[in-house]
């Protein structure tokens, strides 16, 4: 099967190759802004790229597991790098948010809690950091891979508040944030059948 194939080429991928490739658009997108490249406001096109870098990359972390059941791809040995690229992205998001863009401290602080779509941003972000800081085989060992795995549900949240933050900093309607909030939705829902079995205690048999 055609599935079985790239399946079989998925795993002489080493996952250090992912790492280093989806690095390469933040100092490209820098690259940009410091030459013009980004238009006539190029700190706020770059923290725009790099927010929509962090939430396609929170989708495809999201699709992974529907991707291996309902179609056979196996991709589960580059979800964490998926993960923590994410995290990255959002990090990055963030900085150039603080740093380039508001730089005043009272003003972030007006703004996280006076504008829903920052607070709502900031949420996800808060979401995101305990699975950045334990996103090692050690925090694995450490908590018990049942543990790991539920902690690691604060992704779904994450995913959705990232969607619901760029839908609402859009000016006007516009399709692509909701198509974003819709994959996010979709992803979630065929994910409410498994989260519900693992949720049900097992029943002792006689």
């Amino acid at each position: 099967m055609v599935v079985d194939r790239i399946n079989a080429g998925l795993r002489a991928v080493p996952v250090w190759l992912l790492y280093i490739l989806l690095s390469l658009p933040a100092p490209w997108l820098v690259w940009l802004g410091a030459t013009g490249g980004l238009g006539v406001e190029p700190i706020k096109a770059l923290e725009h790229e790099l927010g929509q870098i962090a939430l396609q990359l929170l989708i495809a972390g999201l699709a992974v597991t529907p991707l291996r059941r309902f179609v056979g791809l196996n991709l589960m040995r580059f979800r964490r790098a998926i993960g923590v690229m994410a995290f990255t992205y959002v990090a990055l998001h963030l900085l150039v948010w603080l740093v380039l863009d508001v730089q005043i401290v009272a003003q972030i602080w007006a703004d996280i809690v006076k504008r829903p779509c920052i607070t709502i941003g900031m949420l996800g972000f808060v979401l995101l950091i305990p699975l950045a800081v334990t996103s090692n085989n050690w925090s694995v060992r450490r908590l018990g891979p049942v543990a790991w795995r539920r902690l690691h549900r604060l992704a779904y949240g994450a995913a959705f508040l990232g969607a619901l933050h760029f839908l609402m900093l859009s000016r006007g309607f516009q399709i692509e944030p909701l198509i974003y909030l819709g994959l996010v939705v979709g992803l979630l829902l065929v994910r409410l059948p498994a989260l519900a079995g693992s949720a049900r205690p097992a029943v002792s048999r006689r």
